[in-house]
């Protein structure tokens, strides 16, 4: 192996779930995920424990996974628990069956949970500066992330599977309002948004998706305002559950969650004050491992560690995108640092789909960008990477949908000059470092300039020429090449 592998057992009052990871510390691949919906904390509101059948099944998948582990040679297994377990009178049990599958149970408090949960939306969203919210189905933590730190954090009773007790009190809304001001949360997400972890409000994110006809099935980064989750919670309060099922990607064991997500995201959103959400793939077992990382590690962009490392295990010389990122960055100048990270990262991923029929390259390069298991980038970002990614794979303007409707057409323009000049440096060099090493591209007041020595002029070519006044169209400028 590479690099060791680390499995993350997460022992959830809803969900079990095994994770393995493997690769870069600052952004590992998972290389398998298992759930089991064992519902340990569903029975707690009445009778304050685990009830035998979720501690049947909780045992059953812990042993398995506690198995899966030892096969697949991980060097850490890491197994925690939290509210369901934390709060249940016989939640002891479950750790000693733990105990005997031999995992080692480490009972998370609920600050725990809200720190992990904070770290992890920061591993994924380094810039955040809001509230994190983590739903589970045994409690709700919210915690204040800004600057790449984690601040205030709470913990709060208000789990899914404890919300039809709650409600059955009547004054749900009110309970909750006060329960949050009480504790200092009144107002805290003014003018900020509310990211949402847990797979309750991820499902309820599936929702919308579906029913706003949005064009990318990726939930990471999908926003929603105030006025949809209030529409969501009307729709939900008496949906047919076969309506649901034909939602795609929607997991048939969360819909009987769905409505009391929507209950409380109703709920709690008018008291912090926030009035946008936006969903996070990563939430406790990536804040797990993010609270490890050194400053340095953590500073480093998840999207570019995760392409660099696509790059490097998929591509046939892994340390040429970066190079390619130099050389054709002072056609760019003008680049935003938003913008120029989307193509060093379209850079990274540029030699990927070598390995590709010739005639699918151009739908596999899209494929990539646009569907890729990335972090840090929206949606108008992945559809400016997919055109860079066409456009070095010989595709030309108009792009297919989705694309055109996740970026403007300026957007799109700028996309596909990266993707021009990251072709012209393939064709170029023929994939090898030294030709770029010894060769520029600027940009001039008056044209596109590649500038070589003149040994190298061996280089030369109509397809190296073709490239490079295709690139100065694009550019609106026209190309010609110097020899020192």
């Amino acid at each position: 192996m590479d690099t060791p592998r680390t499995a993350i057992i997460d022992i959830g009052s809803n969900s079990i779930r095994l994770v393995v990871y493997q690769g870069p510390r600052r952004l590992p691949a998972i290389l398998f995920n298992e759930k089991v919906l064992a519902g340990l904390g569903r029975s707690l509101a009445q009778t304050g424990s685990i009830d035998e059948q979720a501690l049947a099944l909780a045992t059953t998948a812990l042993t398995r996974f506690a198995a899966l582990a030892r096969e697949m040679d991980c060097h850490e297994v890491r197994t925690v628990a939290t509210a369901a377990v934390r709060d249940a009178s016989n939640g002891s049990v479950l750790i000693e069956r733990a105990a005997a599958a031999g995992l080692d149970v480490e009972l998370l408090s609920g600050e725990d949970e809200a720190y992990a949960a904070g770290h992890g939306v920061l591993s994924a969203i380094p810039d955040a500066d809001g509230i994190v919210g983590d739903l589970g189905g045994g409690s709700l933590e919210l915690v204040r992330v800004a600057n790449g730190a984690v601040h205030q954090h709470a913990s709060f009773p208000f789990g899914v599977l404890r919300l039809a007790a709650l409600k059955a009190k009547g004054g749900f809304d009110r309970r909750i309002a006060k329960a949050l001001s009480d504790a200092g949360w009144s107002g805290a997400g003014v003018e900020r948004p509310l990211y949402l972890v847990g797979g309750s409000w991820r499902s309820l994110a599936r929702v919308d998706m579906y029913d706003c006809h949005y064009p990318l099935p990726i939930l990471h980064g999908y926003r929603m305002s105030r006025a949809r989750i209030d529409s969501l919670r009307a729709r939900l309060a008496d949906a047919d559950k076969a309506s649901l099922r034909v939602i795609p990607h929607l997991s048939s064991g969360r819909i009987p969650t769905l409505s009391a997500g929507a209950d409380i995201l109703a709920a709690i959103l008018p008291v912090l004050g926030a009035t946008e959400t936006i969903v996070s793939a990563f939430g406790l077992r990536e804040g797990l491992l993010h609270r490890r990382l050194s400053f340095e590690e953590a500073a480093q962009d998840p999207l570019i560690v995760a392409t660099r490392e696509e790059g490097r295990l998929l591509g046939r010389f892994p340390e040429h995108g970066d190079l390619i990122d130099r050389w054709i960055a002072p056609l760019f100048a003008n680049d935003a640092p938003s913008d120029a990270r989307l193509r060093q990262a379209a850079s990274l991923l540029a030699d990927t789909s070598w390995r590709a029929n010739p005639e699918f390259r151009v739908e596999l390069g899209i494929e990539t960008a646009l569907h890729g298991n990335w972090v840090g980038v929206d949606a108008r970002g992945r559809a400016m990477m997919a055109v860079a990614l066409a456009a070095s794979l010989g595709a030309q303007s108009p792009y297919p949908a989705p694309l055109p409707h996740l970026a403007s057409e300026a957007d799109l323009a700028r996309a596909t000059g990266w993707g021009l000049a990251i072709r012209l440096a393939q064709r170029l060099s023929g994939g090898v470092a030294a030709p770029l090493k010894r060769t520029t591209l600027a940009r001039r007041a008056d044209a596109i300039e590649l500038r070589w020595d003149r040994e190298d002029r061996a280089l030369a070519g109509e397809a190296v020429e073709k490239r490079l006044k295709a690139l100065g169209i694009a550019l609106g400028l026209p190309a010609r090449v110097t020899a020192a």
